[in-house]
C-alpha cells in the first residue's frame, strides 16, 4: 500500500527537473502555459535562476507546484504509472495545494494563479526582516512546548511545524526568535535559524489569512479522487465541501507532518513515493520511521524506485 507526498517550500532550486524538461514534452506545455496564466517567465526563473528571486516566496510557491504537477503527469502520461491508485495524498504546506490539484480537486490554472496570490499574501503579512523562524534539532515536542509556555512573558514564538522526530521548526518575530536561539544555546539544544523572509504558520500570517479567505471562496472544488491527509488536522479528509476551510486554517496553523506520516503508517502505508523537486520529506520519512520505503522522484532514473507500480 502506498501514499503520494508533495513538497512545500525549501525543496527549489535553480534548474529543477531540468532533465524532465528537456526530456518529455508535457514538461515545456505546462511551463508555457505558466508563463501566459501569471504573465511573467516563471519558467526562466527555475531554469536559470537568479536563485535569490526564485527563493522570494511568491515565486517559490507557484514553481514547487509546478515541477510536482508536470513530474505527475510525465508519470502518467510517459510510463503509465497512475499514482491515483495510492491510499492517500498529501503535502507539506503549499504541497498540499499540488496534492489537491494532481487528486483533480482544484484545476491546474486556479493552482497555480491561487499559490501566486498565496505567495505574495504570505510575503506582504509582515514587514521583511520582521520576523523569521528556527528550526530545533534532536528535541522532542513537548519539551519544546513546555519550553514556549514557560518562557512566554518573555518571547512569543509559535511551533509552525511538527516535521519529524528531532525536527521541529517555530515562527515568531525576528526579536523573539533570537531570545528563544540564545535560550536554546545556553540549556543546549541545538537550533538553525532558517533563511526565510516570513515566519509562516503562526498568528503573525493573520492577514495573509483574511486575503487568502476571499480568495478561496471563489474557487471550484471538484470531488476528490484521492483521500487527503490534512496539515491542520493530521487526519483523512475526502469532502470537497471542507476543504477550504481546512485551507484557510493551514496558513496559521502547524504542520503536523510526523502525525501525518505516523497516521499513513498506522493505516497500512508501507511505501512512500515524494513527488516534487529535492527529497526533503524523504528525509523527514526515514526519521519518523525507517521501515518503510521511500522513492523520491527528481529525474528519470528515480522512477525505476517505483518498479511496483508498474
Amino acid at each position: 500500500m502506498f501514499s503520494v507526498i508533495f513538497p512545500g517550500q525549501g525543496s527549489q532550486s535553480v534548474g529543477m527537473a531540468y532533465q524532465f524538461y528537456k526530456r518529455f514534452e508535457i514538461f515545456k506545455t505546462n511551463f508555457k502555459k505558466a508563463d501566459d496564466l501569471l504573465n511573467y517567465p516563471l519558467s526562466k526563473l527555475i531554469l536559470e535562476g537568479p536563485s535569490d528571486k526564485l527563493d522570494l516566496t511568491e515565486n517559490t510557491q507557484p514553481a514547487i507546484f509546478l515541477i510536482s504537477y508536470s513530474i505527475f503527469q510525465v508519470l502518467k502520461k510517459e510510463f503509465n504509472i497512475d499514482l491515483n491508485k495510492a491510499k492517500y495524498f498529501a503535502g507539506h504546506s503549499l504541497g498540499e495545494y499540488s496534492a489537491l490539484s494532481c487528486s483533480g480537486v482544484i484545476n491546474f490554472e486556479t493552482t497555480l494563479k491561487i499559490l501566486k496570490l498565496r505567495g505574495k499574501a504570505m510575503q506582504d503579512a509582515i514587514p521583511n526582516g520582521e520576523g523569521g523562524m528556527l528550526a530545533v534539532l534532536g528535541s522532542e515536542l513537548k519539551l519544546i512546548e513546555n519550553i514556549i509556555n514557560e518562557k512566554k512573558k518573555e518571547f512569543e514564538c509559535f511551533i509552525a511545524n511538527d516535521n519529524s522526530n528531532g525536527q521541529i521548526v517555530l515562527s515568531g518575530t525576528t526579536s523573539n526568535i533570537n531570545k528563544l536561539s540564545i535560550y536554546l544555546n545556553l540549556i543546549k539544544i541545538k537550533n538553525i535559524k532558517l533563511s526565510v523572509s516570513a515566519p509562516f504558520h503562526c498568528k503573525l500570517m493573520r492577514k495573509a489569512t483574511e486575503t487568502m479567505k476571499v480568495e478561496l471562496e471563489k474557487i471550484n472544488y471538484n470531488e476528490f479522487q484521492n483521500t487527503l491527509i490534512s496539515n491542520v488536522t493530521a487526519d483523512e479528509i475526502n469532502n470537497n465541501l471542507l476543504i477550504k476551510n481546512l485551507l484557510i486554517q493551514q496558513i496559521e496553523s502547524k504542520v503536523r507532518w510526523r502525525e501525518t506520516i505516523n497516521f499513513m503508517i498506522k493505516n497500512g502505508v508501507t511505501n512512500f513515493i515524494e513527488i516534487g523537486p529535492g527529497k526533503i520529506l524523504s528525509g523527514l520519512i526515514r526519521r519518523i520511521d525507517r521501515n518503510v520505503k521511500v522513492s523520491a522522484i527528481n529525474n528519470e532514473e528515480d522512477i525505476s524506485n517505483i518498479d511496483f507500480l508498474k
